[in-house]
């Protein structure tokens, strides 16, 4: 059967599929000599499997973790040897907010850099849907936001972290429109080269650069030593030591030392059953609501103006001061954020049909 004669439906699935045209010829061949009936049915199971309705959906975790697998960041950590809180550069790396085994968030300063507590690689995630986008938040989490200079504060735990928005544009992992950073207490706008998106309440600070990971393009993300604010690579960018970290559905790394260039970190679903989101209401993790707890104990603070009590934010906490969207959105309700900080040419729904925030 030549080519041409395979059922449109089935064109569609394997497109989905990301068959390349040499592995359709082959389904086509594959499929030459049977019946005309088998090829009706053949055409109406592509039609099935090709059928929007069966794409993928936040309200699956399965599906949360491919579309996060997926556009999860190819991230830059600069990494700062200095000073006595600088752990030999271990206080810039990223990992689990439990790192050393326990919920209780008042403790992760004293114990960052034991050997009992080594900082393997993780980030979290979080995916909200509606008809229209997928709204992916990654969040990377420090146990130290640390200084070596005595005219800037510290505090205990550090969570920075990035939206991506992605339209559902009818392939399978959709296209990735824009990003919104946090950096301490400001957000930054940025856009992949060719985006129709543009500027609306917030300008677009920058382009966001892509590297090849797994054969597929990942956006590139930047986090300075030390405070941690996060922006689009290259607006920040590793100066003398770093660490990149490349993302794994199942892989943790320790970096080998301050200066290692390929280090896998693994992806958590903030909504998995007991997860970060579950435990928001927990004081031994939270000071407030969206507010990680955090003391100064530990020497938090000592050769520096000082220590900051309960100054980390998870995703619902993050707040752009200057901004019209209420503290949060970014995560919680990124649809009207997004609108408020872009141009939407297309077609972009305010309703959510999955998002456990609201």
């Amino acid at each position: 059967m030549p080519l041409r004669r395979l059922p449109h439906s089935c064109h569609r699935f394997a497109a989905m599929l990301g068959l390349s045209p040499a592995r359709r010829v082959a389904m086509a061949v594959r499929f030459a000599s049977v019946s005309t009936a088998a090829m009706a049915a053949i055409g109406a199971m592509c039609a099935v499997f090709a059928d929007p309705a069966f794409a993928l959906s936040a309200q699956s975790a399965a599906d949360r973790a491919v579309l996060a697998q997926r556009w999860a960041p190819v991230h830059y950590q600069d990494v700062d040897q200095t000073g006595a809180h600088a752990l030999g550069g271990a206080a810039d790396y990223i990992a689990r907010y439990d790192f050393d085994g326990d919920l209780d968030a008042r403790n992760n300063w004293d114990r960052a850099g034991q050997a009992a507590y080594p900082l393997a690689a993780h980030a979290y995630y979080s995916v909200v849907e509606t008809a229209t986008h997928w709204y992916i938040t990654y969040l990377f989490f420090h146990p130290r936001d640390w200084t070596d200079s005595f005219f800037d504060t510290e505090h205990e735990n550090d969570a920075e972290g990035v939206m991506f928005a992605i339209a559902r544009d009818g392939s399978t992992y959709g296209r990735l429109k824009a990003a919104v950073t946090v950096a301490h207490t400001d957000f930054f706008s940025y856009v992949p080269a060719g985006s129709d998106w543009t500027g609306n309440a917030e300008n677009v600070d920058g382009t966001l650069s892509f590297l090849a990971h797994q054969g597929l393009p990942h956006p590139v993300t930047a986090q300075e030593a030390k405070g941690h604010g996060l922006k689009a690579w290259p607006a920040y960018d590793i100066r003398g030591d770093g660490v990149i970290y490349y993302p794994s559905s199942s892989v943790a790394e320790v970096p080998s030392g301050p200066d290692d260039r390929h280090v896998q970190y693994k992806l958590i679903d903030i909504f998995e059953p007991g997860g970060l989101w579950e435990q928001r209401n927990n004081t031994w993790l939270f000071s407030g609501y969206g507010n990680f707890a955090g003391d100064k104990s530990g020497g938090c603070g000592s050769g520096a103006i000082g220590c900051t009590a309960n100054a980390a934010n998870a995703p619902w906490g993050w707040d752009d001061k200057d901004d019209v969207p209420a503290r949060g959105a970014l995560a919680s309700d990124p649809a009207a954020l997004a609108a408020n900080y872009f141009r939407i040419p297309e077609a972009s729904s305010p309703v959510y049909t999955y998002n456990p925030y609201r």
